[in-house]
């Protein structure tokens, strides 16, 4: 019998890993075990096409089940992983069968963080997104006319009040930091944002703190501010971020430091033991961060699986990410963490843009408004380690493409 190899988790990550180990070493028995009930699937599409019907649930499948069997990977889907006993090799499932494993990879994702019960964030008609269930929970609140509060000016946040706001709801969109996108983004992308959602009919309110839910018959009515404002609403989606499932390997003795900490071959505290995705924390830049991201979930499950396989791998990314909010693709390269300089080139076309954001003279990342090519350009200098200085990014008659 070939390597013995248990994924806990389906998501991206899981799905990612197993495509790639089936190629390094055909003959690993593989076992994927997730508590919901599909096999692996898009998350990104969730708060955008699936929850406008541009997209059916089996479209999501990230690999059709007969793939699954093709390869001889066992799924274990609806049932959770209650416990990794790591001296033994083996992962306990809820419902008492035992997997025995030579590597093992988590891959447990991470959950949306929610609004806590005494302010009524228990009440009916409050949302998190996260999941295709979560989804498919909410999916009829979106008609025309119905009153959305939107908690949380990230991402998530903006592409579901894009959403809503296309369907012809009434939407609120609340943000406690001063600015929308404040944790991710330079003011001048926040500005672009701003404006994108005004000119669709959302109201955007920023600095402003959630003082409660009201519910009438056990169901969200109304939404309390602590300036005083109060707004009448049908229902709630909260996007105010995500943490990393991290108490299995917590439980197991693995060593957790904002995730779970794993080496540049994605390896954790224990050598048999691999994590990847959302719920993994890696040096990058100095520091040891997580990265929420498509990209990161499979590249970092790929180096896993080499690794697994035998590979000398070094993870070390150049992240990219995006978001669709409207008519407006914003594409990022890089990470702008540390910067202090930032730059706004305008596009070719009307409405497109791009953020440059500079330490120094070094650069960092980019955000691409409706600008594929500008983001083109600043992927590709980050992937060759090539430069372009901050008078060079704003000046829109300098050619990018000189520097490589």
């Amino acid at each position: 019998m070939g390597l013995k190899v248990v994924v806990i988790g389906a998501g991206q990550a899981a799905a990612a890993f197993a495509a790639r180990l089936v190629d390094l070493v055909p003959d690993a028995a593989i076992t994927i075990v997730g508590d919901e009930p599909s096999a692996p699937y898009q998350r990104p599409p969730l708060s955008k096409k699936y929850m406008t019907g541009e997209m059916s649930a089996d479209r999501l499948l990230l690999r059709p089940l007969e793939w699954y069997a093709d390869h001889r990977i066992a799924m274990r889907t609806g049932v959770r992983a209650e416990a990794i006993r790591p001296a033994e090799a083996v992962v306990r499932l809820a419902d008492g069968e035992e997997l025995a494993y030579d590597r093992l990879l988590i891959a447990t994702g991470a959950s949306p963080r929610r609004l806590p019960a005494a302010i009524g964030g228990d009440l009916a008609g409050v949302y998190t997104l996260r999941t295709l269930a979560d989804a498919d929970a909410m999916a009829h609140e979106f008609h025309p006319g119905r009153r959305a509060l939107i908690v949380g000016g990230g991402y998530i946040g903006l592409e579901a009040a894009a959403v809503a706001a296309t369907l012809g709801l009434d939407v609120h969109l609340a943000e406690m930091a001063p600015r929308i996108l404040q944790r991710v983004a330079a003011p001048q992308t926040s500005d672009y944002f701003r404006a994108l959602h005004a000119g669709h009919g959302v109201k955007v309110l920023e600095n402003v703190r959630l003082a409660r839910l009201v519910g009438q018959s056990g169901r969200v009515a109304r939404a309390e501010f602590a300036d005083g404002v109060a707004l009448d609403i049908d229902f709630v989606l909260v996007g105010i971020g995500i943490a990393p499932n991290t108490a299995l390997a917590e439980a197991a003795g693995l060593a957790i430091d904002n995730g779970i900490a794993v080496d540049l071959s994605c390896r954790t505290s224990d050598e048999r033991i691999h994590a990847a995705g959302d719920c993994a924390s890696f040096e990058f830049g100095g520091r040891r961060i997580r990265l929420e991201s498509v990209q990161n979930a499979i590249d970092q499950a790929e180096a896993a699986a080499a690794a697994i396989a035998g590979q000398a791998v070094e993870y070390r990314p150049v992240p990219w990410f995006w978001s669709d909010q409207y008519d407006v693709k914003l594409q990022i390269a890089g990470l702008n963490l540390g910067h202090d300089n930032v730059v706004v080139r305008p596009g070719a076309r009307p409405g497109a843009q791009s953020v440059w954001y500079h330490r120094g003279e070094e650069f960092l990342a980019v955000d691409a408004m409706n600008d594929p090519r500008s983001y083109m350009f600043g992927k590709r200098l980050l992937e060759a380690g090539r430069n372009v200085t901050p008078a060079q990014a704003a000046d829109p008659a300098f050619d990018l493409k000189t520097l490589l």
